[in-house]
């Protein structure tokens, strides 16, 4: 992730060194995960190349993967055939709700 930003704010370990505070022999280590660096570290070392650490949920939390592995499985043919079915069924749905 360090490493990432750098790379993606055109900074040298030693510009990120300057810019952060962190010496680059403790940049390098980071990036060749010779060592686990403190939160704060990692935060100072982002800020430093213009990214900001956000917590929210991890993407795919919640989502059921079996379908789409069966979906990515099927031959393109099959999987537009399956898809068209799956739309008229919604379009069923639909107009079935708006009549009740």
């Amino acid at each position: 992730m360090v490493r990432y930003a750098r790379r993606k704010a055109g900074l040298s370990q030693r510009g990120l060194s300057v810019r952060s505070g962190v010496p680059q022999e403790t940049i390098a280590r980071i990036e060749r995960s010779r060592v686990s660096p403190r939160f704060d570290t990692v935060e100072r070392l982002l800020d430093a190349a213009g990214y900001a650490i956000t917590a929210g949920p991890r993407r795919g939390d919640g989502i059921d993967r079996s379908q789409i592995q069966d979906l990515l499985a099927m031959d393109p043919s099959t999987r537009a055939r399956t898809m068209s079915r799956s739309n008229e069924n919604l379009r069923r749905l639909l107009a079935a709700m708006k009549r009740s």
